[in-house]
């Protein structure tokens, strides 16, 4: 058996397979825009199980390899769940990579995949039974577990610490001063921008479309936050058509501005949580717009003593942290 290993890592929407040597270098992606969503609407994993074969072989073709170079196959993220591939159940915070080791389970699945895969479990909040009353201590999460601990490892970061990974569902992650896992926070402020943006009468007057990193302008997005803090979500949305119609505000000037009133609700959520501990540094992951923001949103509303951004670059911190994984499991490859 060869010393390559693959990692797969499934989302709401996308499915990546990233082909690793036996140091640990990154020799391949793939990627295919099917995901567990699919699965949701069709009833059946048809689609999704043929998706990741898809890359799995394309990963094998490009690289002039065959399954007998390839030594073990890990698995993470929404393809553990139950319109995944093979549901693993979550580990209950605090959880460690060694937890995360012990709890992975190796399934055949050979209609996809000639070898087992390991199959690396999600993590969600200790909270008991979810009621009414209890429900904001709960949160749980597949995928960023594997991407928390690759972040910690390639940043060096010790203590208690927030990793904040935003995207169209932001998940804030609390790890403790061991270094594991102590609960997560999500949001939808991705999505929900991207309706503000597209789908509302708002439309028009930031021109349909998010600002680039180069179009960052700090000062509007801050004003969105303070106009959301003061008044709520609601009024300062409307209050950018206020601007677009009797001020000089341009399209970009206003697309900060809401980008930074839904940021306002993540910092708030932060402070308000149950379900993470109140760290006194937060480090943001990723590049783009988004990440510059969410880091200047948390510094201004003073929640932290540190607020640091990191861009991985890129690495695949989904196989990253696989690979850390399949070292605890003593796999041949990693």
């Amino acid at each position: 058996m060869g010393g390559h290993i693959i990692t797969i890592d499934g989302g709401t929407t996308n499915t990546r397979a990233y082909l690793f040597d036996g140091a640990g270098k990154l020799l391949g992606e793939a990627k295919r825009t099917v995901g567990v969503r699919d699965t949701a609407r069709d009833g059946d994993t048809w689609r999704l199980k043929h998706a990741v074969r898809d890359c799995l072989e394309a990963l094998l073709s490009d690289n002039g390899l065959c399954w007998d170079d390839v030594s073990d196959v890990l698995c993470s993220g929404m393809l553990t769940s139950n319109v995944g591939l093979v549901e693993i159940p979550h580990l209950t915070a605090p959880v460690s990579p060694a937890d995360l080791a012990r709890g992975a389970r190796r399934v055949a699945v050979s209609d996809v995949c000639p070898l087992p895969i390991t199959f690396i479990p999600g993590v969600k909040n200790a909270c008991g039974d979810v009621t009414d009353r209890s429900f904001e201590a709960m949160d749980m999460m597949r995928g960023e577990e594997v991407e928390t601990f690759a972040l910690l490892e390639c940043t060096d970061t010790r203590g208690d610490r927030l990793i904040v990974l935003p995207g169209s569902h932001t998940k804030f992650v609390s790890v403790d001063a061991e270094g594991r896992i102590a609960g997560c926070l999500t949001t939808i402020t991705g999505e929900l921008l991207d309706a503000v943006t597209k789908h509302t009468i708002l439309a028009d007057a930031v021109a349909r479309r998010f600002v680039s990193e180069a179009e960052y302008d700090m000062g509007a997005m801050l004003t969105g936050f303070e106009a959301a803090r003061r008044a709520g979500l609601g009024r300062a949305c409307f209050s950018a058509r206020i601007l677009s119609t009797f001020s000089d505000k341009t399209p970009v000037w206003l697309s900060n501005y809401l980008m930074g009133a839904c940021l306002e609700g993540d910092a708030e959520a932060v402070r308000g949580s149950k379900a993470i501990g109140h760290a006194r540094s937060a480090l943001v992951a990723g590049r783009g717009v988004m990440s510059l923001a969410l880091s200047d949103a948390l510094a201004h509303a003073g929640l932290f003593e540190e607020v640091r951004r990191f861009d991985p670059g890129d690495a695949p911190l989904s196989g990253r942290g696989a690979l850390m994984v399949a070292r605890h499991i003593g796999l041949e490859g990693a």
